[in-house]
């Protein structure tokens, strides 16, 4: 399924719709920025309900027909060709109001040609699950403009650690955001490749 994008608002992505990374007057977007965010959930305890504040690690994982190739996270924060760069990481994620809490940009002008998905993943390096969490959720950003293209949330929790959360992939001589939404366990990305190869 693919839409359109209108102005205003992005779209809201359900698990496994695809968009056109397409501006409304028919132009290509040079360059995106994928925003990740997410809230610590309240908990119970003997003294009423509190958050704490949760680490979790966006990650960037480029593909060339299928290969992972590159991967841009909190320890190479620039990808090889100077494509994909992560913005530094947030220690103290999910104490925010839904704001980006770490946000991976993309200058698709300058991705090289053989790279054809990249795989944007969000996983808990301490460990921590997102039933500690809520309101997750990945969005996409012309990076010219600041208008939001596209969103997808989170449903619910889990006892996992990770989210393969979207990717941005060609389409023919353009580029589509898919929203993939696959838990999955892991505190790296080379954890989470046996789940992320099913969603190329």
């Amino acid at each position: 399924m693919t839409a359109n994008f209108s102005k205003g608002p992005g779209v809201n992505l359900s698990k496994g719709q695809a968009i056109s990374l397409q501006k409304q007057d028919g132009g290509t977007l040079t360059a995106v920025r994928m925003g990740l965010g997410w809230q610590a959930a309240p908990r119970r305890g003997l003294f009423g309900s509190r958050t704490r504040e949760i680490d979790l690690d966006a990650s960037a994982v480029l593909f060339a027909d299928k290969q992972p190739v590159d991967v841009v996270f909190f320890r190479h924060l620039v990808s090889d060709d100077g494509s994909v760069r992560h913005t530094g990481d947030n220690l103290v994620g999910g104490a925010g109001q839904g704001g980006d809490d770490e946000a991976i940009l993309v200058d698709l002008q300058r991705v090289p040609v053989h790279i054809d998905q990249i795989v944007f993943t969000v996983n808990s390096f301490t460990g921590q699950t997102f039933q500690e969490v809520q309101n997750a959720f990945c969005r996409l950003v012309d990076e010219t403009n600041g208008q939001e293209l596209a969103r997808y949330t989170l449903d619910g929790g889990g006892q996992y650690t990770a989210q393969i959360m979207a990717k941005v992939h060609r389409a023919g001589a353009g580029w589509q955001m898919t929203a993939l939404g696959s838990p999955a366990n892991g505190r790296t990305f080379q954890d989470l490749m046996p789940a992320i190869l099913p969603g190329l």
